[in-house]
């Protein structure tokens, strides 16, 4: 038992050193971008400003204009809404025009590093390694690291920054409503927490789906798969390995 223990413990720790690892070298790719980074983060930050102004807009419409007949006054809240709406579109469409433009960055630096890391290989490595299995490395891992780097991380700062301001907001316009609101927010937590295990261990299934995908194509559409397919007469068996892996 001792041994077991100390061995999962180890364990961890290697995890936690290894994930620790991987987010600096993450953050030395966004390095260079630094400029943009900052301007996207203020974006986010002003926009998530302006879109408080529209609970108390609505507030106001609700409790003035409309009781008390105000045309005017509804007019001028109206506007307002539709101020703030058209401004935080304009701020989403510069936002993700920038985060998209730092991503192809980042995406193309990093597929140009895997590149040239695996062309400084020895040739025994290209022998114990899968020619398809490299290839998927290159354009399916890195292709699916495209949608988190372009999309998911200004979307995750967005949202906190969202989550901050509508608190406030919702203390501002009514505490008491604010604290019942809070009593479905554990089970919330846990609910999403489960939900992204689960699709963390599937995208890693299906990582290692595609790479036997393309080892397969490799291996069964290149000219010496061919000659050997039609030689040996594999080609149904082929056919049956790409179907089970599709």
């Amino acid at each position: 038992m001792g041994r077991d223990r100390g061995h999962r413990t180890v364990s961890a720790e290697e995890k936690t050193q290894a994930s620790q690892v991987s987010l600096r070298r993450i953050g030395r790719l966004f390095t260079p971008h630094r400029p943009a980074l900052a301007a996207v983060t203020a974006i986010i930050v002003a926009s998530s400003i302006i879109a408080m102004a529209s609970p108390f807009l609505l507030r106001a419409v609700i409790d003035r204009a409309l009781p008390q007949g105000d045309v005017t006054l509804l007019v001028w809240l109206v506007l307002g809404m539709v101020a703030v709406a058209a401004v935080t579109s304009a701020l989403g469409v510069v936002q993700t025009w920038i985060s998209t433009q730092v991503g192809q960055r980042v995406m193309h630096r990093l597929r140009t590093d895997v590149f040239s890391h695996l062309q400084r290989q020895s040739l025994g490595f290209f022998t114990r390694t899968r020619t398809g299995e490299v290839q998927s490395r290159i354009t399916n891992d890195i292709g699916g690291m495209q949608s988190v780097v372009t999309s998911t991380a200004t979307a995750v700062a967005a949202n906190l920054t969202t989550v901050v301001a509508t608190a406030v907001a919702m203390v501002a316009l009514s505490w008491q409503l604010s604290l019942v609101s809070l009593v479905v927010l554990p089970p919330a937590i846990w609910l999403t927490r489960r939900v992204a295990r689960m699709r963390r261990e599937i995208t890693a299934q299906r990582q290692r789906e595609l790479a036997d995908l393309n080892v397969t194509v490799e291996e069964g559409l290149s000219i010496s798969g061919v000659q050997l397919a039609k030689t040996l007469g594999t080609g149904p068996a082929l056919i049956d390995r790409f179907t089970a892996s599709s």
